[in-house]
């Protein structure tokens, strides 16, 4: 079974994407995610009759042979289908107009463009295929949302050209009209006044940024328009905004820049979101939640060209202690008493094969069990790190799979450890003393 989808808080271009790409593959389900934008919302409360769409509570992950994946090119953007991810036979198809990605696609069709509509646009005129007026309209609302009606620096020659061929085919302006609602109202002017509030101004590789940071309570439609906004009025290469929502334990940033050289996008896919060029965003749950270090962070980026400039090397842990497989449980609880540390990696003729935690413990329920080799009850699915990755890439795993330790491989060997410690010295203060 194929199945088309789209990131998650889809928006008129993912929606437009999803609608026209089933045109390109007639024969997949439409899976649209369960976060969508609040205008997409309005449009489906009308038009959702006309477009066969599912939840993905209704995709069974083990019939699924093809995912199609439009508007988004990295997995903490599919919503609601972590099965497919760990499927090894699973044919993954890309079209998006962002770059980069972590999905090892057999088929992908990315490149810079204002819109990923553009491309499914292109695809449609060279194979002749015939559109409705209704889903030109909807792709129109895609391509001009997406390029700020063909206003913002990424749009290229192609959007406009798009813009063309959908008219052609009777796009209906007058819907564009009624739903992409206007981006700036009461509550958008209020955020951007605190946003020139709390501004701060600096200069990074000569490059002249601002950040801010405005607290908010629950969804503020339009806040990459307001961004925006806050770029102009500073007059400034990029931008950065930073919306704490205390009561989620999140922040999320949205940045946009104007500068060729600066790559919006890259620096927002280091810190685990995504973007393109002139624009992108992410959002930090639990403790990473510190103005001054995102801010750092973001700054120390750009200073290494838009990746990290400090190593993993550079904050590991070194030399690792490790324990063979065939060790005691009894033994391993005495290392980890007599260390202070909170687990060890397991090793099987020096190749990693496991870790074992203090948390590892529970699974017993016999004193006899302290005999058993601690292969019985470690953790097999190790989650590890080449050395030539960045330290926020380790803080992301941390997060994502809730752990303390993470082993820093080089040539199958483990040559470090980096820990929930290390990964909060760096992050508070960047750099090691």
């Amino acid at each position: 079974m194929k199945i088309i989808t789209t990131h998650k808080g889809a928006d008129f271009d993912a929606l437009a994407s999803v609608v026209a790409a089933s045109l390109v593959y007639p024969d997949a389900m439409l899976v649209l995610p369960k976060s969508i934008n609040p205008n997409v919302k309005a449009f489906l409360a009308i038009h959702k009759d006309l477009f066969d769409l599912k939840s993905p509570k209704d995709v069974d992950c083990e019939d699924v042979d093809t995912l199609i994946l439009v508007d988004a090119c990295t997995w903490n953007r599919v919503e609601g289908l972590k099965g497919l991810r760990k499927k090894e036979d699973l044919k993954i198809i890309i079209w998006d107009h962002h770059t980069g990605g972590d999905m090892n696609p057999a088929i992908q069709y990315q490149e810079k463009v204002g819109a990923a509509v553009t491309l499914i646009a292109r695809e449609l005129k060279e194979k002749r295929i015939l559109i409705t007026p209704m889903i030109a309209t909807l792709m129109l609302m895609g391509l001009y949302e997406d390029t700020g009606n063909l206003s913002f620096s990424t749009t290229t020659v192609e959007d406009a050209s798009t813009c063309v061929y959908l008219l052609e085919r009777k796009a209906d302006l007058s819907v564009l009209n009624s739903f992409l609602r206007p981006a700036y109202g009461e509550m958008q002017k209020r955020i951007l006044f605190e946003m020139l509030k709390s501004s701060k101004r600096k200069k990074v590789n000569g490059y002249k940024l601002a950040f801010c940071k405005v607290d908010v309570d629950g969804h503020v439609g339009n806040l990459s328009v307001v961004v925006n906004m806050y770029r102009d009025l500073e007059n400034v290469d990029a931008a950065f905004g930073l919306f704490f929502e205390s009561k989620k334990d999140k922040c999320v940033i949205i940045g946009r820049g104007r500068e060729e050289g600066l790559d919006i996008g890259k620096l927002m896919r280091n810190i685990g979101g995504g973007g393109h060029p002139g624009a992108g965003s992410t959002m930090l749950k639990s403790e990473f939640l510190d103005y001054q270090g995102i801010t750092e962070l973001i700054s120390e980026l750009i200073r290494g060209d838009q990746k990290s400039s400090v190593q993993l090397g550079d904050i590991m842990s070194f030399p690792v202690f490790t324990v063979p497989d065939d060790t005691t449980m009894e033994a391993v609880a005495l290392i980890l008493r007599d260390k202070g540390c909170t687990g060890v990696p397991v090793v099987k003729k020096k190749v990693l094969v496991g870790v074992i935690s203090r948390k590892d413990f529970k699974k017993m329920r016999k004193d006899i069990h302290m005999k058993s080799p601690v292969k019985a009850y470690m953790s097999t699915e190790v989650v590890s790190i080449s050395a030539d990755k960045s330290p926020w890439e380790a803080i992301r795993l941390m997060m994502k799979h809730d752990i303390g330790r993470i082993p820093v491989i080089k040539n199958d060997d483990i040559i470090g450890i980096v820990t929930r410690t290390d990964a909060m010295r760096y992050y508070y203060n960047l750099l090691p003393d």
